[in-house]
């Protein structure tokens, strides 16, 4: 299972650094924290280097079973099976949705405190055909003096793995992600790279969370925040703290009993 797919459309993004930075590792799994700029595999644009091509080289193999994508201008947790028996079971527990997603994100305005998204999406990019999709979000900060517009530092779950699930949710709720050139308001992207020096779309999976799948120990991933994110957010005035805090806890109550956008 492939759960997210890599598209080109988010115009000429920064070229990643070709370093591989491994943040988890035993007999099974390997867990990298990709950089904004880069594909996971080749065939979605002309990229030289690809993450898989880093992997490939660091496991000194001639398989790479990738478990799950990121879209090119996304940073943060990809997994890696160290064998095929590890990427079945691993892909085993995304299939059954028993692995958690948490993703930190800039969007537009000023978002709702917190909330749970029950709302169908295309199973396409293009397409007409929806399926459901829900995700889980909450606010850590509210950025009421950046320019253009007001922004809000948001964290955000998917609990299924449907293209585009999370800016597609965010840009139901109206609050798009800054940065996101398909779903969007161009000038503002543009004048938020200008005064922030935002090089991408504002999207960074910072964990994962689940049981091993062999000895059913409890694996917090965490991927710290991308410095070029980081950056950003910093010459906006947003804390350190609000995303250090949640990368430093992975409590999962803020999630329970949330109100519920579906419409």
């Amino acid at each position: 299972m492939m759960e997210e797919r890599e598209h080109e459309e988010e115009g000429n993004l920064p070229e990643a650094s070709p370093q591989l930075k491994v943040i988890y590792e035993d007999e099974a799994i390997l867990a990298v924290n990709k950089p904004g700029g880069m594909l996971v595999h080749r065939g979605w644009g002309d990229s030289e280097v690809v993450l898989v091509d880093l992997v490939r080289d660091y496991i000194e193999g001639d398989t790479v079973y990738t478990i799950h994508r990121l879209d090119r201008a996304t940073s943060g947790v990809v997994l890696f099976g160290q064998d095929r028996e590890s990427a079945r079971e691993l892909n085993a527990l995304f299939d059954e949705r028993r692995i958690l997603k948490r993703y930190l994100t800039l969007v537009r305005g000023i978002s709702p405190e917190r909330g749970y998204i029950d709302y169908p999406v295309p199973k396409e990019p293009r397409g007409k055909d929806r399926v459901e999709a829900q995700s889980s979000f909450r606010r850590l900060f509210a950025a009421h003096d950046t320019e253009p517009r007001e922004t809000s530092l948001v964290e955000i779950a998917p609990h299924t793995g449907r293209v585009h699930q999370i800016r597609r949710h965010l840009r139901h709720l109206n609050h798009p992600l800054i940065g996101d050139s398909t779903y969007g308001r161009g000038q503002i992207n543009r004048e938020m790279k200008e005064r922030y020096g935002l090089p991408r779309m504002a999207l960074h999976a910072y964990r994962v969370s689940f049981l091993h799948p062999f000895t059913e120990a409890p694996i917090e991933i965490v991927a710290p925040l991308a410095d070029d994110l980081a950056a950003t957010f910093g010459a906006m005035e947003i804390p350190a703290s609000c995303w250090q805090e949640v990368e430093a806890d992975a409590s999962t109550d803020w999630m329970k009993d949330l109100p519920l956008f579906d419409t």
